[in-house]
């Protein structure tokens, strides 16, 4: 009886040991290099709808102040003619009889997972981090990170 030899023959397909482990090897250094590309476009995907979801809540605050600056909204008087709060917004005002909404919903802010934004009245500082509570001038996320340009979320 004759054993067969471990030496390949022709024609005989497979792969060595050594040519499976430097295929691993590439496809190891191919994957560790696409993970910082994967991470960076995540970042900003969510950088664009933070910009967004802003720019949207920052709309509808400036449809309310015009329609108040109209006349067509009773504001209280030291509001400077804008909403008390983003639910506002959401719930809308009687105009004439007529329920008028200036936000579909709260955006869920993309950096911190939560509906909870950062407001500020015509009264606070431009800096500051703690709302007065008079009316809701502007919005910002509440989020400590900095964005790929280097500004600070919280400043856009």
């Amino acid at each position: 009886m004759r054993r067969s030899s471990p030496i390949r023959k022709r024609g005989e397909r497979g792969l060595t040991l050594l040519e499976l482990i430097v295929t691993v090897g590439i496809l190891g250094i191919l994957a560790a290099a696409a993970l910082p590309v994967a991470r960076f476009e995540i970042k900003r995907q969510k950088e664009r709808e933070l910009r967004a979801d802003l720019w949207m809540i920052r709309e509808g605050i400036d449809r309310y102040k015009d329609a108040a600056d109209k006349g067509g909204i009773m504001v209280k008087v030291d509001s400077n003619n804008y909403p008390p709060d983003l639910d506002t917004l959401v719930k809308g005002v009687d105009m004439k009889g007529v329920k008028m909404k200036f936000l579909r919903r709260i955006p869920i802010d993309p950096m911190t997972g939560s509906t909870e934004w950062g407001l500020r009245s015509m009264q606070d500082d431009p800096k500051s981090d703690s709302f007065g509570g008079q009316s809701v001038f502007d919005v910002y996320t509440k989020s400590q990170g900095t964005g790929l340009d280097g500004t600070k979320y919280a400043d856009w």
